[in-house]
């Protein structure tokens, strides 16, 4: 969301503090959609290697968390409601299509995870939809630097999302919960886990480029940061390693995304 602000030629503050609530409330609502979901039709169990979800774990009840669900989306659909009077009611229509993606990750009668298309969902809606959305609530229009900067986050996103489900390649399969990472195997998720971080470090020379300034390159200096993890997302590594990793993976977007964010102020 950063970035997309930091691409945009102008700025509303109350407009990114309504983007923030909207991309905060959906994040928590996702991650509650997946706890209860996945619990109640047996994903989750005492062998998985991952932290404890709330409702496998019996900490919070099904009904409980699925109203946590609708009152993560309700305060999205608020902020959204707000921006979409201010900025465009298309808007509406991407929120729409947000929070059915949210939900149907691991819910309804065919969850998209089991297809494999969970990376591809996570880069167009936490990497393209975010950060475009992000410029457009702030000048009312699509921004071509934002369009290229949502790759580097998209990929990151979905980088976060692969190696979550590597971990979980053994369970998941077993509860029939085919993942990208159940589909491809153990070796060649953590080559694409690999590919989509090194990938992601191009954007930032391609934004430089169009720009023709060098100080999204700035983006680069969040390279060290990236590689630890390459060593830890390694054959034979342990689950606590990829616990570790899926960790470092979301520092990593953060300092990139602030990077770059500042990069791109500096570059105007």
């Amino acid at each position: 969301m950063i970035v997309g602000t930091a691409a945009a030629d102008g700025l509303v503050v109350w407009r990114l503090g309504a983007a923030l609530v909207v991309a905060l409330s959906v994040q928590v609502a996702v991650n509650y959609a997946n706890d209860y979901f996945d619990a109640v039709r047996g994903v989750d169990t005492p062998q998985r290697a991952g932290p404890r979800r709330a409702v496998a774990a019996g900490l919070v009840a099904p009904q409980a968390m699925w109203l946590a669900v609708v009152a993560a989306l309700a305060v999205a659909a608020v902020a959204g409601i707000a921006l979409a009077a201010a900025a465009g009611w298309e808007l509406l229509v991407v929120g729409a299509l947000a929070f059915i993606a949210a939900l149907a990750y691991s819910g309804g009668p065919r969850p998209y995870a089991s297809a494999g298309l969970g990376e591809v969902f996570v880069f167009v809606f936490f990497g393209l939809v975010a950060t475009v959305g992000s410029a457009y609530v702030q000048v009312e229009r699509i921004v071509p630097v934002a369009v290229i900067a949502a790759v580097g986050i998209g990929l990151l996103a979905s980088a976060i999302l692969m190696v979550n489900n590597l971990r979980d390649i053994a369970t998941d399969r077993a509860a029939g919960k085919h993942t990208l990472a159940v589909k491809l195997g153990a070796g060649r998720s953590r080559i694409l886990y690999w590919l989509l971080i090194l990938l992601a470090f191009a954007v930032p020379g391609v934004l430089a480029s169009v720009l023709a300034s060098a100080w999204p390159l700035l983006a680069l200096a969040a390279a060290p940061a990236a590689l630890p993890l390459v060593r830890r997302v390694r054959p034979q590594a342990s689950s606590a390693d990829l616990i570790a990793a899926l960790g470092g993976t979301g520092r990593l977007e953060l300092i990139y995304a602030i990077l770059l964010a500042a990069g791109l102020v500096l570059a105007r």
